[in-house]
C-alpha cells in the first residue's frame, strides 16, 4: 500500500503532516480519482489526481 503525507492543511478536516494510505484508485475516461484512509482509520478522503499531486507527498520507509 502506498503511504502519503499531507503537505498543506486540508481545511477543516486535517492538518499538515497527517499520514494516509491509498486504499483505492479508479480511472473513468481519463480522470483519475483516489480514496485515501488516515493511518489511524478515523477518516477517508475522495480526491482527484490534481489534489493528490498538489497536496500530498509520498512517504518512504
Amino acid at each position: 500500500m502506498k503511504r502519503l503525507r499531507l503537505k498543506v492543511d486540508y481545511p477543516p478536516l486535517y492538518k499538515k503532516g497527517v499520514n494516509f494510505f491509498i486504499i483505492a484508485e479508479s480511472e473513468f475516461i481519463g480522470i483519475k480519482s483516489y480514496v485515501l484512509q488516515t493511518v489511524d482509520m478515523k477518516g477517508k478522503l475522495f480526491i482527484s489526481e490534481e489534489e493528490l499531486v498538489k497536496k500530498f507527498a509520498e512517504v518512504y520507509k
